[in-house]
C-alpha cells in the first residue's frame, strides 16, 4: 500500500469578508512577496517579523484552525542578553490570529526554563498599500503618500495611505500589555522579563479602514473565538445545508471540508437577515463578487443552500449594464464579470467597476434563476428578476451574437479587456490543434450550450408567468440552434465537437474539455452522446484524477499551465453532471471517484482551483498549482454536483416534486442525505447499493414526493412542455 502524499500551499491563509491575511507557516510576512494583511483589494500590511534582542524565531509548527483563525508554535533559538545567553528552545511562543473585520492577534511566551529571562520582544510592520492586481503582476507603483504615526500615550500605531479621494489605513493598537511598548525605527518593541514557569501575554488588535468607513477588529483573545458571533455563524450554517453521511470516510469528509469552504467564502449582503450570501471566488485573489463563478457557485448548491442563489441574483442583477461602454466591455442587458474595490479600480486604471468581460455570465444567470425556481418553487423570484431576464435576452440577440450568424461569439473592445471570455479566460487558452494560440473572435462550443439551456429554461420560466407566446418563441429559436450548433460544430472526421469557430467562421479542431458542458446543456442529440463521453475517457484527456482541459495530444499541452492540460474539479463536475443526464451514470460515479480520492491527497482535504495531474498509478498524485486559489468556491461547490449526478436529484418544487435517479458506484456503497430542502419541504434520504441496483428510502419527508425517474429524460420532458404549469 503506498503512502498518502499530502500536498497543499506552504503558506497560512485566513480571512473573513473582505480581510484576507497571507503568511509563511511561521506566520511572518517575508517581503517582497504576495503575502500580506489585506483589505478590499488593498495590502494594508505588507511584511511582519518578529525577533527576541533581533534574532528570529523557529517554527515547530503552525495552520489554519479555522478559515477565519490561525495559531502559530514557535520556539527560540539562543539569545545573547545582558544576563547571559537564553538557551535554545526554553521559550515558547505562540502566535494566534483572528479575523473579524479587522484582525486579533495574541502573543503568547512562556518560560520553560529553570531560569529569569529578560529580552526585548520586537515586531518590525512595513505598510505599503499596494492594489491587489499590482502585488499579482509583481509591478507595484507608488502613486500616494503614505503617513505613520505613533502615539505612546494611545498605545496605538497609524499608519494611512492617501491618493486624492481615496484613502485606506491600518491602525495597529497594543492591549494587555504588562509593560508598554514603545515604537522606533519601524518596530514595535515589548520588554518580556519571566521567572521560570512564567507566561506573558499581550494583544495587538489591527482595525482596517476604507476613507471613513471603520472595519473593527475583535477585542477577545482567540481563547474566546469559539463563542465568537462569527463562530455562531459558522455553526448555524452547518445546521441549515444540506449534508451526509457515508460508511466512505474519504467521501465523507471531503463533503463536510466542501461545506466549510463554501461557509467561509460567504460574502454578506447589506439590507438582509445574514441568511443571504453572494459566494465569492476564491482565497487569496478573489475575494470579490464574480458573475461567472457566483452563478455556478450558485447551481453547485442548489441542493445544499439554494439562498447563494437569491444572493446572487439579486446583486448581479441589480448591477446589469444599462448602456455601452466599450472600456468595461459593458453592453445594455449584460452581467457583470468582476468588482473590485482597489486603488486601481477607484481611478478607473482597470476596467472592474465592475468589469463585463464575460461572455457566459448573462445565459448562466437565465439558467440559475431557473435552477432556484425549480429548487425553491418561489415564484416570486421570477416575477422579481423579469426586467433583468428581458435584459439578459435582448443581450444575447444584439450583442452576444456579434456577426448575426445565430452563435454567440466574443471579442474585448477595452485596451485592458480579457483575450477570452468563457471560463478558460487564460489568454492561451483557446488554441488550434497545431497549438497556435486563435486570436480575434471565438465561438466557443460551450456558450452555444448555454444560450440553448438558457431559451429552454426560460421557456418553461414564461409558461408559468403565463406568457405562452414568449414560451414558444424561445422553444422555437433553442430548437433553430440546436440544429444550427450540430451542423456547425460536431466533425466527422474527428469524432467530436469543435472547440470554437474562429473569426473566420473555421472550425478549431482542438479536443478540450468544453465539449463535456454541451452535455450539461443538452444541446448534443443522444446519439452522439456516447462518442463524446467515450472522447473525454480516452486517455489523453483522462487522466484518473480527473478529465483534463486540453488534450495531452495537443501540442500546447502543459499540465503545469493554468488552463492547457491543468485538471480543474469545477469542469469534472459539469462533464459528470452531463454524463448523468445522457444516462451515463457510471462515467459520472468514475469522475466523482477521480476528484475524490485526488483531494484525499490535499491538505485538509480541501480542493485547490486546479491541480495538476498525470495519468494515475500507484506512483503518482496530484501536484500543487502554484498560484492555485484554496478554498475556492466552484472547487469546492463540485463536490455537491458529483454527488448529484450520482443520486440523479433532479428537484421540481412547482410540483412538489423531488426525481432521483441514484447509481451509486462500488467505492460508495451507502450514502445518507439529511437536511435536503425541495420547495416548503425538507428530506433525509438514505441511498445504498444492493447488488448492481441502487435503492433508496425516505427517513423523513413526504416520501410519495420522492419519485425515481431516468433523470434525463425526465428533464427534457419538463422543458418541453407546452402547456402552462
Amino acid at each position: 500500500m503506498p503512502f498518502l502524499v499530502q500536498i497543499g500551499p506552504p503558506q497560512i491563509s485566513i480571512h473573513q469578508g473582505q480581510t484576507v491575511l497571507i503568511s509563511d507557516p511561521d506566520g511572518q510576512i517575508n517581503w517582497p512577496s504576495e503575502r500580506g494583511l489585506y483589505f478590499l483589494d488593498t495590502r494594508v500590511v505588507s511584511s511582519w517579523a518578529v525577533y527576541a534582542n533581533g534574532e528570529p524565531w523557529e517554527l515547530l509548527n503552525g495552520g489554519a484552525i479555522t478559515y477565519y483563525a490561525a495559531r502559530i508554535f514557535l520556539t527560540n533559538r539562543p539569545i545573547a542578553t545582558e544576563a547571559g545567553m537564553i538557551a535554545p528552545r526554553t521559550l515558547g511562543f505562540t502566535i494566534s490570529r483572528w479575523i473579524y473585520g479587522g484582525m486579533h492577534e495574541d502573543l503568547d511566551i512562556t518560560n520553560n526554563s529553570m531560569n529569569p529571562v529578560k529580552f526585548q520582544l520586537e515586531i518590525a510592520i512595513r505598510c505599503d498599500f499596494a492594489d491587489l492586481f499590482e502585488v499579482k503582476s509583481g509591478n507595484i507603483v507608488r502613486r500616494g503618500r503614505i503617513t505613520t504615526e505613533w502615539s505612546q500615550a494611545h498605545q496605538q500605531l497609524r499608519t494611512v495611505y492617501r491618493n486624492r479621494d481615496f484613502s485606506r489605513s491600518v491602525i495597529i493598537s497594543a492591549h494587555n500589555f504588562p509593560t508598554e511598548p514603545v515604537y522606533a525605527n519601524g518596530r514595535l518593541s515589548f520588554e518580556v522579563a519571566l521567572d521560570p514557569g512564567e507566561a506573558w501575554h499581550t494583544c495587538l488588535l489591527y482595525a482596517l479602514t476604507d476613507n471613513d468607513k471603520h472595519s473593527a477588529p475583535p477585542h477577545n483573545c482567540m481563547e474566546h473565538h469559539p463563542s465568537s458571533r462569527h463562530a455562531e455563524t459558522l455553526a448555524d450554517w452547518l445546521r441549515t445545508v444540506a449534508k451526509i453521511q457515508t460508511s466512505n470516510e474519504e467521501f465523507y469528509r471531503l463533503f463536510r471540508r466542501a461545506l466549510e469552504d463554501m461557509a467561509a467564502l460567504r460574502l454578506p449582503i447589506e439590507g438582509t437577515d445574514h441568511t443571504v450570501f453572494l459566494p465569492a471566488a476564491g482565497l487569496p485573489w478573489f475575494i470579490a463578487p464574480f458573475g461567472r463563478d457566483s452563478l455556478i457557485v450558485s447551481l453547485q448548491n442548489i441542493l445544499i443552500y439554494p439562498e447563494f442563489a437569491r444572493g446572487s441574483l439579486d446583486i448581479l442583477g441589480s448591477l446589469q449594464a444599462k448602456e455601452d461602454d466599450p472600456y468595461r466591455d459593458a453592453e445594455p442587458g449584460k452581467i457583470f464579470h468582476e468588482l473590485r474595490y482597489g486603488e486601481l479600480a477607484h481611478f478607473r486604471l482597470i476596467p472592474h467597476t465592475p468589469y463585463y468581460g464575460t461572455a457566459d455570465a448573462t445565459p448562466l444567470y437565465l439558467i440559475t434563476l431557473h435552477a432556484a425556481w425549480r429548487a425553491t418553487g418561489d415564484q416570486t423570484l421570477l416575477g422579481r428578476h423579469l426586467e433583468t431576464v428581458e435584459g439578459c435576452l435582448s443581450w444575447i440577440d444584439n450583442y452576444g451574437d456579434r456577426d448575426g450568424d445565430g452563435f454567440q461569439e466574443y471579442q474585448t473592445r477595452s485596451p485592458a479587456g480579457y483575450e477570452n471570455m468563457a471560463w478558460k479566460d487564460s489568454g492561451d487558452s483557446v488554441v488550434y490543434p497545431d497549438g497556435s494560440l486563435v486570436k480575434g473572435p471565438k465561438a466557443l462550443c460551450e456558450l452555444q450550450g448555454y444560450v440553448y439551456s438558457a431559451w429552454i429554461r426560460m421557456a418553461e420560466v414564461f409558461d408559468a408567468l403565463g406568457k405562452g407566446d414568449r414560451a414558444r418563441e424561445l422553444r422555437a429559436k433553442a430548437a433553430a440552434l440546436f440544429e444550427r450548433f450540430n451542423a456547425a460544430f460536431w466533425d466527422d472526421e474527428l469524432g467530436f465537437y469543435a472547440y470554437a469557430l474562429d473569426g473566420d467562421k473555421k472550425k478549431v479542431l482542438t479536443v478540450a474539455s468544453n465539449a463535456g458542458h454541451c452535455l450539461w446543456s443538452g444541446i448534443v442529440p443522444r446519439e452522439r452522446a456516447k462518442i463524446v463521453v467515450e472522447r473525454l475517457m480516452a486517455p489523453d484527456m483522462w487522466t484518473g484524477w480527473g478529465i483534463r482541459t486540453l488534450s495531452a495530444g495537443n501540442p500546447a499541452f502543459n499540465p503545469y499551465n493554468y488552463q492547457t492540460g491543468s485538471v480543474w474539479p469545477h469542469d469534472n463536475g459539469i462533464i459528470a453532471m452531463g454524463f448523468k443526464l445522457y444516462g451515463f451514470g457510471a462515467e459520472a460515479g468514475r469522475i466523482a471517484h477521480d476528484i475524490s480520492i485526488g483531494a484525499s491527497h490535499f491538505l485538509l482535504n480541501q480542493l485547490p482551483e486546479l491541480y495538476t495531474a498525470f495519468q494515475r498509478d500507484e506512483t503518482t498524485f496530484p501536484v500543487q498549482y502554484i498560484g492555485a486559489n484554496v478554498p475556492q468556491a466552484w472547487a469546492a461547490g463540485s463536490i455537491f454536483m458529483l454527488t448529484q449526478a450520482m443520486l440523479g436529484f433532479l428537484p421540481d418544487a412547482p410540483r412538489n416534486k423531488l426525481y432521483v435517479d441514484p447509481l451509486l458506484p462500488e467505492w460508495l456503497p451507502d450514502i445518507t442525505i439529511r437536511d435536503l430542502r425541495v420547495g416548503r419541504h425538507k428530506f433525509d434520504i438514505r441511498f445504498w447499493r444492493e447488488g448492481e441496483r441502487t435503492e433508496f428510502e425516505a427517513l423523513n419527508g413526504k416520501a410519495s414526493l420522492v419519485e425515481r425517474c431516468e433523470v434525463g429524460v425526465k428533464a427534457a420532458q419538463l422543458r418541453d412542455r407546452t402547456e402552462p404549469i
